[in-house]
């Protein structure tokens, strides 16, 4: 089995101490940081995500192989900057205004930051403006909004008719979740996507980003 196979391997285990191991060793050979964190870091988790989709693995076995990936990332993270690896876009993730949750949240930036997206998380009792002005600082083109209680999802809509305001609608996109939401809520605030749990999540960050770069 190649290194990058085996990290790979490992990571899909949650071995994060042997996937440190593994990188350096990837490092040492020779090999781009790129390749490292693509066919290595990256390919283990899009298996780890498929299966969590799948309810094939729960919740514990994708923060075990979180730390995996992050052990290994470490090591690349300064490797990459000086590669300039671009990622595949940024995200900016956070729990609205008044709702203090953040696991689903949490889950949701595990998985795109393993499937390559660069994840700005704001953390919790955010603001529809904090939420708006660090997509624009950062070039974020997907705001990903989290609400667990019922009272907070209006918050949702305040985020979307805010970028309607600015005129960074179409430009900058949605993504709302949460135990209370629905589809139905995505369309009556002008949402642009519903994910209904974390693997899910991934996969409409990664549509709307398509037809963001259209």
């Amino acid at each position: 089995m190649s290194t990058l196979k085996e990290i790979a391997a490992c990571l899909e285990r949650g071995e994060d101490q042997r996937v440190h191991e593994l990188t350096a060793e990837a490092v040492a050979a020779g090999l781009a940081a790129t390749e490292i964190l693509d066919d290595g870091l990256l390919a283990g988790m899009a298996v780890v995500g498929e299966r969590f989709r799948k309810h094939e693995v729960f919740l514990p076995d994708v923060l075990l192989a979180a730390r995996a990936m992050y052990a290994g990332l470490d090591l690349l993270e300064p490797l990459l900057k000086a590669e300039q690896a671009p990622r595949r876009g940024k995200v900016v993730l956070g729990t609205v205004r008044g709702d203090q949750h953040d696991i689903g949240k949490n889950l949701v930036g595990i998985m795109l930051e393993g499937a390559g997206y660069e994840v700005i998380d704001l953390g919790i009792d955010v603001t529809p403006e904090a939420f708006v002005d660090a997509a624009e600082k950062e070039g974020a083109a997907v705001i990903g909004l989290s609400a667990l209680l019922t009272t907070t999802m209006g918050v949702m809509g305040e985020v979307t008719g805010l970028l309607r305001e600015r005129g960074l609608e179409g430009q900058v996109r949605t993504l709302i979740g949460g135990a209370p939401v629905t589809a139905d809520f995505a369309r009556q605030i002008g949402a642009d996507a519903f994910g209904y749990d974390a693997g899910d999540s991934v996969i409409q960050v990664q549509a709307l980003m398509e037809e963001t770069a259209c």
